[in-house]
């Protein structure tokens, strides 16, 4: 199945997405803005551990992909989700991955059962 001219700009910009999500970092400053309204970028850097040039980086990939927005006051600037759907993703993305662990927790209890192999360590 090839991807037709009408189809390439969607999954691009779906391409691009997962681009901008590519980074446990981001992940993490993004699960920290949908618990919150917004945050500071030093509540960011706090909560995050990362150093103010890593997570400036981190912000700027986030900003580029449209996942979150800035605003300044001051001298400090705030960030929030673009959208609230983000938030709805990352919790999806979540319980995916939950289901994926057990369902390997299980497969791996089931090996535990085997009998032992001749010259194996384990």
């Amino acid at each position: 199945m090839s991807i037709d001219d009408a189809q390439r700009p969607l999954y691009e910009v779906k391409a691009n997405l997962f681009k901008g999500l590519a980074h446990p970092f981001r992940i993490r400053v993004l699960e920290l803005l949908s618990a919150s309204p917004e945050l500071s970028v030093a509540q960011l850097q706090v909560e995050t551990g990362l150093e103010p040039s890593h997570l400036s980086q981190h912000l700027s990939v986030l900003r580029r992909h449209r996942l979150v927005l800035s605003r300044r006051q001051g001298s400090h600037v705030y960030y929030r989700l673009a959208n609230p759907a983000i938030a709805q993703m990352l919790a999806v993305a979540r319980a995916l991955l939950l289901d994926l662990l057990r369902a390997d927790s299980a497969h791996l209890e089931q090996t535990e059962g085997l009998p032992a192999l001749q010259g194996a360590e384990a």
